[in-house]
């Protein structure tokens, strides 16, 4: 394919690949922290690339901000304070300040150029960066959590990019344990865990992390994501108490909108595929 046609994200350690036909390079830029590019599509209008990965479309980004919020939300008993670590794009934020509860959602993202170009070329996902209940805050979100006090947020959502770079430190013992000091007594961290049909073995490796941080119980949930390697994504919540009390009447009465989110598929996120039950024991 013509690379001036087409952009084309390789995987090469799982031999596979993803293209869009674009129309147009609508930005690029070497930030501080990572080479970002914006380009027009034939079909997914805009999408994000930061250092050759595919991070958000126009067209399928709520699949993932969606799942990366709601389960969550909706199974904490009273999410008041919500942290998000990452979630540049203000995707993630956007849902989280749907739910009334919420009182405060605090956006900590290392690069603020991803912001900036997504309130450009994103608007529709920057629609409350303003609401009084959000705080965008540029620095280095690791160092946020170990530095917070105990009791400080309710839900912690990992909306980072893959375990590299910047990320790296993300997906370690270290960063739960530090969460785990200071989340409430029912509180909750979630993250993208990647693709179980492609990177079983690093969910593997965050659910043990997670475990050996403290946090009793744990669910993976599943959910498409075109964008991604595989076209089939995951998250994975770390809880310090039971992750059975959805509260379902909540969400089938929620008051916003959503495109993809809803009651059933909540439950059918967390139905586990026999690979995966035989892999982590479910």
């Amino acid at each position: 394919m013509n690379p001036s046609e087409w952009f084309t994200e390789q995987a090469a350690d799982t031999g596979t690949a993803f293209s869009l036909k674009i129309k147009q390079k609508l930005h690029e830029e070497q930030s501080e922290f990572q080479f970002l590019e914006i380009y027009e599509t034939e079909s997914f209008g805009n999408l994000m690339v930061i250092d050759g990965c595919t991070m958000v479309s126009t067209r399928d980004n709520f699949f993932y901000h969606e799942m990366m919020s709601h389960p969550a939300l909706f199974t904490h008993p009273n999410p008041k304070r919500v942290w998000i670590i990452g979630g540049g794009d203000c995707g993630t934020l956007k849902e989280v300040l749907k739910h009334s509860t919420v009182e405060e959602a605090v956006q900590i993202d290392i690069d603020e150029r991803v912001t900036r170009l997504a309130e450009i070329y994103f608007p529709e996902l920057c629609e409350s960066n303003n609401d009084p209940r959000a705080q965008l805050k540029f620095i280095d979100g690791i160092k946020w959590v170990k530095d917070a006090a105990p009791n400080s947020v309710d839900i912690i959502i990992v909306d980072s990019t893959d375990p590299i770079g910047p990320a790296q430190g993300l997906f370690s013992k270290a960063f739960y344990q530090d969460c785990f000091n200071c989340l409430s007594e029912n509180g909750m961290v979630v993250q993208q865990s990647e693709s179980a049909l492609l990177h079983l073995k690093l969910i593997g490796e965050m659910r043990d992390a997670m475990g050996s941080a403290g946090f009793s119980h744990l669910q993976t949930l599943f959910f498409p994501q075109c964008l991604y390697p595989s076209g089939w994504w995951s998250a994975t919540i770390a809880s310090k108490t039971e992750l059975s009390q959805f509260r379902e009447l909540d969400s089938a009465n929620k008051a916003f909108d959503t495109v993809f989110y809803n009651v059933d598929i909540h439950k059918a996120a967390l139905a586990q595929p026999e690979f995966v039950k035989k892999a982590f024991s479910i």
